[in-house]
């Protein structure tokens, strides 16, 4: 292992390791880091600059290893607080997929199959409006084909009122607008109940089975749905920019009735880490946290009919929704990923599968999916140029 003090803004750097390969593979790599900073530290630049970023963590893996991972800007302009790799920011949707692994863990233990009917599980209340003939299977829920809506319905942290529980949610708006299959509708709702089913099959409330099967297991010690003590301290402030002005303007943390979908917050470090498990076949330091089979269909697309790019903006022709994952083909190579955006906050995951690279980047930049789709793919292009096989 070695490090590198080479910091072109403030930031901090940590962790910079020279790759070897991970399980799998049979040869051994090895990556010139220095050169990959070099080339890659002006494209951050430049993406935080175009996309009005005050601050991003971003991380590089290789194999079944963080290689390099740094800090731009500022998380608090006002007090003028550095971005390091420990600032915490506001994950989003790169949390489905957690989520999704959480439910899938379930199948593994035999309660359900993916195209069982999710009603025939349901018995508080029922997905409303559903054609029996044609009903909601837990493979729609987690490709957003199941014709339930998008929803949100934030609520201001410091406000009056606050989300209602997640069943009361449930019982209340869990209602289909449209038959399963007949269009992607990317579903906030769906994710909600991804959550309540977790909870009902395992009886484990959902925010603890998260952390014990999922958060623990993968070492991310600081992701969690409600921010305390010194991750409460790491906090970046979420900003938006000012129509009239253009400039950046911090505003309210918000919470929302679908927060499972993905109101958590993290590192890069620990997003670095569930990279790593989805590179290598479901492990971490050589615990399974899924079955590779699984796995595998994860990152498979389900769909042709709605193969294209993922929510019409990201990917080419090849690419769609596994099992909520996005996945796509460049350049001969396979690839998932999966973005989060909450007001405020933009975070991004891109894995190339052949390569075993990947890349992690949060921000508290607000709706900058296309300059982070950018960065993401340079750098994986510098990672493979820079990467010599012995």
């Amino acid at each position: 292992m070695r490090t590198t003090k080479r910091c072109i803004i403030p930031a901090l750097c940590l962790l910079v390791f020279l790759s070897t390969a991970g399980p799998g593979w049979a040869q051994s790599q090895s990556i010139n880091i220095d050169r990959v900073a070099a080339e890659l530290e002006p494209e951050i630049q430049r993406m935080m600059l175009e996309g009005k970023i005050p601050s991003c963590a971003v991380a590089l893996i290789s194999g079944d290893r963080v290689i390099w991972t740094h800090g731009y800007g500022y998380s608090n302009l006002w007090a003028r607080t550095v971005a390091v790799p420990s600032t915490v920011y506001l994950i989003g949707s790169t949390f489905k997929a957690m989520s999704t692994v959480a439910l899938l863990q379930q199948m593994e233990a035999g309660k359900f199959k993916l195209d069982d009917h999710v009603n025939d599980y349901l018995s508080e209340f029922k997905i409303q409006n559903e054609d029996p003939a044609n009903a909601v299977t837990f493979r729609h829920l987690l490709t957003h084909t199941s014709g339930l809506p998008a929803d949100f319905g934030p609520y201001t942290v410091w406000g009056d009122t606050a989300p209602p529980p997640l069943r009361e949610y449930l019982a209340r708006s869990l209602k289909a607008t449209a038959p399963p299959l007949k269009s992607e509708v990317y579903s906030n709702m769906a994710f909600s109940l991804v959550a309540y089913l977790v909870e009902k099959f395992s009886g484990v409330p959902y925010k603890k089975y998260i952390q014990e099967h999922v958060f623990d297991p993968l070492e991310m010690t600081s992701t969690t749905f409600a921010p305390e003590g010194d991750i409460e301290e790491r906090l970046s402030l979420p900003y938006v920019i000012d129509s009239k002005t253009g400039a950046q303007v911090a505003i309210q943390r918000l919470k929302a009735s679908v927060w499972p979908a993905g109101l958590v917050y993290g590192t890069v470090l620990d997003q670095a880490n569930w990279l790593i498990a989805n590179l290598n076949g479901g492990l971490f330091k050589g615990k399974p946290l899924i079955s590779e089979a699984t796995l595998e269909q994860m990152m498979t697309l389900q769909y042709e009919k709605f193969k294209g790019p993922v929510e019409g903006i990201w990917g080419n022709e090849t690419a769609g929704f596994g099992l909520t994952w996005w996945v796509q083909v460049r350049n001969g190579e396979r690839y998932f990923a999966h973005s989060g955006s909450v007001p405020g906050y933009t975070a991004f995951l891109l894995g190339n599968r052949d390569k075993k690279l990947g890349f992690a980047i949060l921000t508290n930049g607000n709706r900058a999916h296309p300059h982070l789709f950018k960065l993401a793919d340079r750098a994986i292009d510098i990672l493979k140029a820079n990467t010599k096989i012995q």
